[in-house]
């Protein structure tokens, strides 16, 4: 987030104080997950779940992002916002990793079809 508000100021831009609703309702997913009882692996991979969605979510808006920049001319800002969105692929794909040592826990599937 840092590096964008970077971006923008370097382009005299102000994105202001704007609040995703999108991100809120994602985290807010999140947060009720984490809250609620049960099966620990279970909720491990609900967890997982949420994280995902967010990390999703982001890859959609920085690959957008990315694709204004270049459309625009702005290769440097590309180049900056690429590094980022590789930075979150590379975040997925440790949710990715997380949840299949979650999911290969013996007993989590039989338990989940008797729930």
């Amino acid at each position: 987030m840092e590096t964008v508000r970077a971006i923008l100021a370097e382009m005299q831009q102000n994105p202001g104080s704007t609040v995703c609703k999108a991100m809120e309702g994602l985290i807010e997913e999140g947060e009720e997950v984490a809250s609620e009882e049960g099966n620990p692996d279970a909720k491990d991979v609900a967890l997982i779940a949420a994280a995902q969605k967010i990390e999703h979510y982001e890859i959609a808006s920085y690959g957008s992002l990315r694709t204004f920049a270049k459309m625009l001319g702005y290769d440097k800002v590309a180049g900056i916002l690429q590094e980022i969105l590789d930075e979150e692929y590379d975040a997925d794909q440790l949710l990715d990793n997380l949840a299949m040592g979650v999911h290969n826990k013996t007993g989590l599937n039989r338990e989940a079809m008797h729930s």
